[in-house]
């Protein structure tokens, strides 16, 4: 488990900097004022995410189910939080916005809340 909050806050670290780094030159010019800030915000989201998945991954030892579930709420929760918002407003500035992606991102920030929830409860033991 170590091994995968680890490798998932390395992977969402590196693709937040080049997301970042996307939305702020290429996207720039085709994604509307609100479409980069909402960008932005997957972005902000998913590097703060990040660094905790790699915190969590050098500071726990991950054994609990808690812990497990926890590190799991996290990575899936930056997965449907950040990913969708980034197909929403890509979509959105192509002219055919996905709709269906709209419920998602607010199911994503749930399992964000949750995984936060459950380090408080890991905290507080």
């Amino acid at each position: 488990m170590i091994v995968i909050a680890q490798f998932f806050g390395a992977l969402f670290g590196a693709l937040a900097i080049i997301l970042g780094a996307f939305g702020a030159h290429a996207l720039k010019k085709i994604l509307n004022e609100d479409q980069l800030k909402s960008f932005e915000t997957g972005v902000k989201y998913q590097m703060y995410h990040a660094l905790l998945l790699l915190i969590l991954g050098f500071s726990l030892k991950l054994e609990t189910g808690l812990e497990r579930a926890m590190v799991y709420c996290i990575i899936i929760g930056v997965f449907l939080f950040s990913f969708s918002i980034y197909g929403l407003c890509i979509s959105a500035a192509k002219g055919k916005k996905w709709r269906f992606l709209g419920p998602i991102t607010p199911l994503g920030g749930l399992l964000l809340v949750l995984g936060w929830g459950m380090l408080l409860y890991t905290v507080i033991l």
